[in-house]
């Protein structure tokens, strides 16, 4: 075995072990430290496919972003003790029952896609090039997901506040 691959199955198993904690543990704060160990094992993945961009996008604006926002928030708040209740058997079994269904549905489009290597040339990691596409709405463009990300800070900022608000 390679050691691209040791490190691939270590991240991999890192991103599901971190995953089930973040959601199986009652309390709030460690619930958000293991979501950044998930997202920092995503950006490892992103960074092993050659994607230096997402995988910066990843740690800056998720984990860097996101989950210190909620961590600050719990802190600030007064609630770092704080256990969420335990989840109600319908919601929980609905919970399963959804992540089977995403489970298929992956697993299903992930074998139907016929993957094909493009044929585009790469493009020149110039300043103008880069510039450009930061500020473009078309196809290739990052300006529409720039907004998006933007609203997305928006909404786990509301959720943030929703979540570590004393009750």
């Amino acid at each position: 075995m390679t050691g691209p691959k040791i490190i691939f199955y270590i991240l991999a198993a890192a991103i599901v072990v971190f995953s089930v904690l973040s959601v199986a543990d009652r309390r709030i704060l460690r619930a958000a430290i293991y979501l950044l160990f998930v997202l920092v094992a995503m950006a490892g993945l992103y960074y092993m496919m050659n994607f230096q961009f997402l995988a910066a996008v990843q740690l800056i604006i998720y984990a860097g972003g996101i989950v210190v926002l909620i961590i600050f928030s719990i802190l600030l708040t007064s609630q770092i003790n704080s256990k969420l209740d335990p989840p109600k058997l319908g919601n929980l079994l609905l919970g399963v029952i959804t992540a089977i269904g995403g489970i298929a549905i992956s697993a299903v489009t992930i074998v139907k896609y016929g993957f094909t290597p493009a044929n585009q040339p790469a493009i020149e990691p110039t300043m103008r090039t880069i510039g450009h596409q930061l500020m473009d709405t078309s196809e290739y463009g990052y300006a529409l997901p720039f907004e998006v990300i933007g609203i997305l800070l928006l909404a786990a900022l509301v959720g943030t506040i929703f979540i570590a608000r004393k009750t």
